[in-house]
């Protein structure tokens, strides 16, 4: 593809656009309800439970998007449960 080329490449979704993003936001949370279902907190490692969702997912939404979906995942599972674990020991701070 040249510099002045209209013709785009149907390689990778298009970001700036706001239907393509919609599509990838949509895909990545039918493939993470899959992966909660299937009690899986990192993406990846589930086999071929999602491969569908996962597929879809990963046909729209570029690289770079799926690398940072993933990771937020796996922060935010991480985060939660530093939360849980602070909130039980304040209420048992409290319960003294």
């Amino acid at each position: 593809m040249g510099w002045f080329s209209s013709k785009q490449s149907s390689e990778a979704p298009d970001s700036t656009s706001r239907k393509d993003r919609q599509r990838c936001w949509d895909s990545r949370d039918a493939y993470f309800a899959c992966l909660d279902a299937a009690n899986v907190v990192k993406p990846g490692v589930e086999g071929n439970l999602c491969a569908d969702t996962k597929k879809t997912y990963e046909q729209n939404c570029a690289r770079s998007w799926i690398d940072y979906f993933n990771k937020r995942r796996v922060l935010a599972d991480q985060q939660q449960g530093v939360l849980t674990q602070a909130r039980t020991q304040a209420e048992s701070v409290r319960s003294r």
